[in-house]
């Protein structure tokens, strides 16, 4: 299959799965115990690409490591604009498969409904998990190249809305005072209020983003630097 034919199939795809998007909480956010954060590296290695999922799971009240896990292998689909959950969702799945504890929410260090279809991979990786799911990202998705964002107030909790067309795709999100807010965006079965509560609660002092994401993001570099030097 060509780039052509693959873009048009996951269009197809990715208009098919859009009309399932629940953007309310379909469980009690006072139950989340366990949360999952979800990141992703790449490498290449002669002509091939490949990738590391690392996936890190705290306790949501402790902030205590509960598990981690990884998963690596090559890339197969191209990269191509708005369609980054082809890629990455094979490892992505894998990587849950081998997790030992059931999370009650992932929160993927990407976007979610702050998508030109509002299918990022928060969003198209929820209907493979049967779980809620979150976007949490550090820098701005420009859905269309007109829409920017307004800066949130410089409290900690002060967000503004990012608005396209009149709809609400997400939300800039100031976690810490004088940091740079984060973009929160819903990925499925959880509304933007419980998103933005989970972001807060999930933020410690050492970072501006939320510890699960920002401990599998680490996770992953060193597994990458680990990967590389092994010849995989």
């Amino acid at each position: 299959m060509n780039t052509e034919e693959m873009q048009k199939d996951f269009l197809a795809k990715q208009n098919e799965l859009r009309d399932r998007i629940e953007t309310v909480d379909r469980f009690d956010p006072g139950s989340v115990k366990l949360v999952a954060g979800v990141d992703l590296a790449y490498w290449g290695q002669g002509d091939d690409e490949y990738a590391v999922c690392c996936i890190v799971v705290i306790g949501s009240d402790t902030h205590n490591v509960v598990e981690k896990k990884q998963y690596s292998g090559k890339i197969e689909v191209p990269y191509m604009p708005g369609f980054l959950a082809f890629r990455e969702l094979p490892l992505i799945l894998k990587t849950v498969e081998l997790l030992e504890t059931g999370p009650d929410i992932f929160i993927f260090d990407g976007n979610g409904y702050l998508h030109p279809r509002h299918m990022g991979i928060a969003t198209h990786a929820s209907f493979y998990l049967n779980k809620p799911t979150i976007g949490i990202a550090k820098t701005y998705f420009r859905v269309d190249k007109k829409t920017d964002y307004t800066e949130p107030g410089n409290d900690a909790g002060s967000y503004t809305d990012i608005v396209i067309d009149g709809e609400v795709y997400g939300r800039a999100l100031r976690t810490h005072k004088d940091v740079k807010p984060v973009f929160v965006s819903v990925g499925n079965f959880v509304s933007l209020d419980t998103a933005c509560a989970l972001a807060m609660k999930l933020t410690d002092r050492e970072s501006h983003i939320p510890i699960p994401t920002r401990l599998a993001d680490l996770e992953t570099h060193i597994a990458r630097e680990a990967l590389k030097s092994a010849g995989v």
